[in-house]
């Protein structure tokens, strides 16, 4: 395999779904609708569109949730996150959904340790 032979670390991609269950949303969640985070990206299908006031509490505990975290860590079993608005019933679930291998000179700035982005490389 090709990330035996570099440095570098695996992440989880994730998928981020609106969860109401009988709650009522003051901003706009609809039971089921989802995106992904795949790397450093936020993918959204069709035309899915995520109020920025309710994305603003979740995107901060993103990047955690794609790194391995002890089983008992809360990060590990607190799957749900309130939107910023107390006021509003909506949630986001954030679920573990398969794990990618990123090498360490596709994705650092560094200028000594760059390598070819890893968004620039072909699909094998």
């Amino acid at each position: 395999m090709e990330h035996d032979r570099e440095r570098g670390f695996w992440l989880y991609d994730l998928r981020v779904e609106t969860v109401l269950e009988g709650r009522t949303p003051v901003c706009r969640h609809v039971e089921g609708e989802y995106f992904r985070v795949i790397g450093e990206n936020l993918v959204f299908e069709g035309a899915l569109m995520v109020s920025m006031y309710a994305l603003a509490a979740v995107l901060p505990l993103l990047p955690a949730r794609q790194r391995e975290t002890d089983p008992d860590d809360w990060m590990s079993t607190d799957t749900e996150v309130a939107c910023a608005d107390p006021h509003c019933g909506g949630r986001f679930r954030i679920v573990r959904d398969g794990r990618r291998w990123f090498s360490h000179a596709a994705t650092t700035g560094l200028p000594q340790s760059r390598g070819t982005p890893y968004w620039r490389k072909q699909a094998k």
